[in-house]
Order: structure tokens, then C-alpha cells, then sequence
């Protein structure tokens, strides 16, 4: 009988498959926002400002008489995309200086944990406002300053598996058999490194959502007229009294999305049992 891939396999968890629906559900919506919803994210009506939800509009309107679940709709393949795609460029670049790191060692290997060791003794927003500071406020800037954030946790996590990985004997015999150092780094070591590796990569995506939220919080991240639930929020800050659903319902997607990563990444390490393979490394 064919086994199921582990991430399928973690669906099944009851936790798990709640999250996994969640997660899927709101991707979804992100990918097909233009079928979903008559309204257009950017067009104001200002007539209907502050309308509370209705069968018109399901969760209201914001102060602009914008459709707030047509926004917070767009505002996921916002949030979504940026936070997804600078986790990916972390993990990437993580992965290479880490196996460099580990494999070459000496002074390759000093070099590059100072400087992972230099990022990580700072909080990540702290990084992040600096870099978004440098480059500018926008999708850009947001998407460098996650990647940059998060680069140690990667690097430091892929070094510690090459690191005990080289030693096996897969790999001396790859290496009397001729194979250079590209071959063994990318042929051998660096599959066998990647399933701790992308399993802290979807942790590490929730943590990158509330970063994204913050710093759309504070007008970093995209700019009007682009929704972004953090930047929804920030809106929503000013009308808590007067019009409360502006700000409860971008707070409540963060608050869920974030969890149901954590209750599927949980559900996954426990299918790939990765903490019984981080013990053995360490």
C-alpha cells in the first residue's frame, strides 16, 4: 500500500486537519480574490462609511466606505505572499551559508557564525524596523527585512545538521567514489538536512505574518491603497469605538492564521518525528 507524504498525513491529526482546512481555505481566497467578492479593494463609497455588517456587506465597511472582507480578502495575498516569500529566501540563503559553514569549517565557518550570532542577539523587529528604515517603506523593503530577520535561525539549523550529517558513512563513500564537494553538499547532505529545515520554515512563517502585521501596523509595509492586515488595523486603531469591526476582524485573521500554523508545523513534527531527530543531532 502506498504511504501517504507526511504532509498529508498530517491532515489527519484532528488538530492538524482543523488547521490545515483554515490554511487552505484562506490561500485559496487569496489566490481567487477577484471571483470572490463584486467589490474592488481601492474604490471608495463614501456614503457607506461605517456600516456595520449586513447581507451587502458581510463583515462592513471601513471608513471609506470600502468592503472590509473584500480587503481583508486582498489583504491576505498581501500578508500571505510577502511573509511566504521572504521565508523562502531565508531558508534558501540559510541553507547555503549554514552547509558552506559546516562543511568547509575553519575560518568560513567562524566568519559566517559571528555574523549570524551578531543578527541573532538582536529581537527580529529591531532588524526589521532598521532595514525597512534603510530601504524604504513598502512590499520591498518588508520582504528584504523578514529575510534578513530570520537568516540565523536557518543558517545555524542547516550548519548543526551538516555538521553531524558528514561525519556518516553515505558520505565517505560518495567521496571515494569521486564525488566532488557540490555533489555531496547537494546531493546528499542538504536533502538529508531539509525536513527540520522546512518544518521550522512553516513556524517561522506565522512569526513572519506577525512581523509583516507589525510593521504594516506602523505604515511600513504596503501602502494605501493595498490592503495589508496590518495595515488594516493600523486604520482601525482610530475608529475602535466608532466602528470596532475595522480592526477586530484583520486581528482575528492574524490571530487564526498564526495558530493554525503552529497547531499544522505541531502535526507535522510529530509525522516526521523532527524532535527525536533533533535530540540525535544534538
Amino acid at each position: 500500500m502506498m504511504a501517504w507524504p507526511a504532509p498529508l498525513r498530517a491532515l489527519g491529526h484532528p488538530m492538524g486537519g482543523l488547521a490545515g482546512g483554515w490554511l487552505l481555505l484562506v490561500a485559496a481566497a487569496a489566490v481567487l480574490a477577484p471571483f470572490l467578492t463584486p467589490y474592488a479593494y481601492d474604490v471608495q463609497d463614501l456614503p457607506q462609511a461605517y456600516q456595520p455588517a449586513s447581507a451587502a456587506h458581510w463583515l462592513g465597511t471601513d471608513e471609506f466606505g470600502r468592503d472590509l472582507l473584500t480587503r481583508l480578502i486582498y489583504g491576505a495575498r498581501t500578508s500571505l505572499s510577502v511573509s511566504a516569500a521572504a521565508i523562502a529566501v531565508s531558508v534558501l540563503c540559510g541553507m547555503v551559508l549554514g552547509a558552506a559553514a559546516a562543511w568547509f569549517g575553519g575560518w568560513p565557518d567562524r566568519a559566517v557564525t559571528v555574523a549570524v550570532d551578531l543578527t541573532w542577539s538582536f529581537p527580529e523587529i529591531l532588524i526589521a524596523l532598521i532595514l525597512v528604515a534603510i530601504i524604504g517603506p513598502g512590499t520591498t523593503g518588508v520582504m528584504v527585512a523578514i529575510a534578513v530577520a530570520y537568516l540565523a535561525q536557518f543558517t545555524r539549523l542547516t550548519r548543526a545538521q551538516i555538521m553531524t550529517l558528514k561525519g556518516e558513512t553515505f558520505v565517505e563513500a560518495a567521496r571515494c567514489l569521486g564525488a566532488g564537494t557540490g555533489h555531496i553538499l547537494f546531493r546528499h547532505l542538504l536533502p538529508n538536512a531539509l525536513a527540520p529545515v522546512l518544518v521550522s520554515a512553516m513556524l517561522a512563517t506565522g512569526d513572519a505574518i506577525i512581523l509583516e502585521a507589525t510593521l504594516g501596523f506602523f505604515g511600513l509595509g504596503a501602502q494605501p491603497p493595498v490592503p495589508s492586515w496590518g495595515g488594516m488595523m493600523s486604520a482601525g486603531s482610530a475608529l475602535v469605538f466608532k466602528a470596532p469591526w475595522v480592526i477586530i476582524f484583520p486581528g482575528l485573521a492574524v490571530a487564526i492564521t498564526v495558530v493554525a500554523i503552529n497547531l499544522y508545523g505541531d502535526a507535522l513534527i510529530a509525522e516526521l518525528d523532527i524532535r527525536q531527530k533533533l535530540r540525535r543531532t544534538a
